[in-house]
């Protein structure tokens, strides 16, 4: 998160005081259009919110996920104009990430090896932009809304049954930079999922108990640095 957060602020400088004084505006009627098209690319770090479970006969152990894996994400933009303040954006696309669940028993015994929880997320974000006023070639916004999101690599495979559908909350800002012959935006999101996606009926296997019955909930967390091209 860190890394994301001082790429953006590093883009957002260089847009802000590399902009002359004086100089005739790109695009100017860029904003005005009641829609406009265009396509993503992003870069993921996905994560859990867990909520142990206490149960009596089951050893007690403890799951945190280790490191965070890049991930990518890739989708189309259509961009409704509202008014000058305020857009709404549907935004469908895919997203590839990984997440490595490790457990710990309350001795500190480590488990040799993470289970490696892979997603392909086919998602479809609904989200309401609010624009700031533009400064020359820049212009600060926000984004909210909420994206469903089905996985379509959760698979008994994974060692514990993960359900594949989440609705998510999802927060953000950015910069839009326009340029010469298209605007750039820039985004931090975070996307927090609403619903325990941990299938308590377990994948059949024997060696699940020791998975997902040391687990009450699971949460998605997913933030997603993104680069727009409209």
């Amino acid at each position: 998160m860190k890394y994301y957060l001082t790429v953006i602020l590093l883009l957002i400088s260089v847009v802000l005081y590399s902009q002359p004084a004086k100089q005739a505006p790109n695009l100017p009627g860029h904003d005005n259009r009641p829609f406009n098209f265009g396509f993503l690319l992003g870069l993921n770090t996905m994560n859990y919110y867990t909520i142990h479970a206490d149960r009596d006969g089951v050893p007690r152990r403890f799951a945190d996920v280790m490191g965070l894996n890049p991930g990518l994400n890739i989708g189309m933009v259509t961009n409704f104009r509202v008014n000058k303040y305020l857009s709404l954006r549907i935004l469908p696309g895919i997203t590839f990430g990984q997440r490595d669940l490790l457990f710990i028993d309350n001795d500190g015994v480590v488990d040799k090896y993470p289970i490696e929880l892979k997603s392909t997320y086919i998602e479809s974000p609904l989200l309401i932009k609010f624009n700031g006023e533009r400064m020359l070639n820049a212009k600060p916004y926000f984004i909210g809304g909420i994206n469903v999101r089905y996985d379509l690599a959760k698979s008994k495979r994974d060692g514990m049954l993960i359900n594949p559908l989440d609705v998510y909350w999802e927060i953000g800002a950015g910069i839009d930079s326009y340029l010469s012959y298209f605007r750039l935006g820039t985004e931090l999101k975070f996307s927090v999922g609403m619903f325990n996606i941990l299938n308590p009926k377990g994948t059949g296997d024997h060696d699940d108990i020791y998975y997902t019955k040391v687990l009450e909930k699971l949460f998605s967390r997913v933030l997603v640095l993104t680069f727009y091209f409209e």
